[in-house]
């Protein structure tokens, strides 16, 4: 995928943000003055009833400029007018659209199929229970203590979820049942934490298949997929101001765009995904300027029953600027230099 298709992606998961605050401002009534792509100077724009669609030059975001946002506007379709429950609404819809086409795309890539790894051996390791207990390379496991195996991925699971001893079904000449017990092994994972894994020593061979699912399972995978990813990106955030993920992992659009420009057909799709739920959860958040920082403020003025002064909330807009202007200049000097190869 080249840069400019790239480009179009993230500006269609930055759009898909927006369509959520828009759809949901138009639903509870209240009015939308500017959808832009983009922040800055308006590079095009188009009038259609009483909002402004425009395509920006700062391809950072996009915005949703509501009416009565900045200043009190004395009418029914104002967002200052709004009960709390509905500015939240509005708030937290495009996060949620973000998470919903992540879903979708997990939803859509089990119902069409993939390809994966077949189960089939394309190696064996040394002095471990596969080799130890008659496993060959150019077999086929079939099925893990009687569950049937489509391909590498559910194979590594099912090993991973027994207890205890697990018997193969193999087919090779004939179908054949082997029992052995996976050796456990420590071993450290992206956050540098203690992670066990089962091991029985074999290795995947080239042999791709055709993955597909019905309906149910598929909805089934897509919720724990996006359950897993959201859970991921959370906890990544979370060590980084640890200070266990370091600042050099920190991207910009830079990064982004030349990760999706590399990947292909799967790949790609499950990138895009990813980065949905990036988008999604960083709006959320509690940082001035982005929509969690919004809704704290809304909690906080419906819980104390007081407006903050426009003041307060500008000078913390401008504070959640600076920090996401840092952020992104961190971002771009890390890209910069993996780019440029330092």
């Amino acid at each position: 995928m080249g840069w400019l298709s790239s480009i179009a992606a993230l500006g269609f998961l930055i759009f898909f943000h927006e369509l959520g605050h828009f759809l949901a401002a138009r639903v509870c009534g209240v009015g939308v003055e500017v959808f832009s792509i983009g922040f800055g100077r308006k590079l095009w724009h188009k009038r259609l009833g009483n909002t402004q669609y425009a395509l920006s030059l700062i391809p950072l975001g996009g915005y949703v400029k509501l009416k009565g946002q900045e200043s009190q506007v004395e009418s029914s379709d104002s967002y200052l007018n709004q009960p709390p429950l509905k500015k939240l609404v509005i708030l937290s819809m495009g996060p949620l659209f973000n998470l919903l086409l992540a879903f979708g795309i997990y939803l859509g890539v089990g119902l069409v199929g993939h390809t994966s790894l077949a189960p089939v051996v394309g190696a064996l390791t040394p002095e471990m229970p596969a080799i130890k207990n008659g496993i060959k390379v150019g077999d086929r496991i079939v099925a893990v203590n009687g569950v049937a195996i489509r391909d590498w991925e559910e194979l590594f699971k099912a090993i991973q979820h027994t207890q205890g001893s697990i018997t193969l079904k193999i087919q090779r000449n004939q179908l054949l049942n082997i029992t052995l017990t996976p050796t456990p092994k420590t071993t450290q994972n992206a956050f540098k934490e203690p992670v066990q894994t089962k091991l029985i020593g074999i290795a995947p061979a080239k042999e791709q298949v055709w993955v597909r699912y019905g309906f149910l399972e598929s909805t089934q995978r897509a919720f724990s997929q996006l359950v897993e990813m959201c859970t991921l990106i959370i906890k990544g955030i979370g060590k980084l101001f640890m200070g266990v993920v370091n600042v050099s992992e920190i991207s910009s659009v830079v990064g982004i765009v030349d990760f999706m420009a590399h990947q292909q057909s799967l790949a790609l799709l499950l990138s895009i995904a990813f980065i949905s739920i990036n988008l999604g959860i960083l709006n959320l958040l509690p940082i001035p300027i982005l929509d969690g920082g919004q809704m704290v403020i809304v909690l906080l003025e419906s819980l104390t029953g007081r407006k903050l002064k426009p003041a307060y909330i500008e000078k913390l807009n401008l504070l959640g600027l600076v920090l996401l202007v840092v952020l992104m200049a961190l971002g771009l000097f890390n890209d910069v230099h993996r780019l440029m190869g330092y």
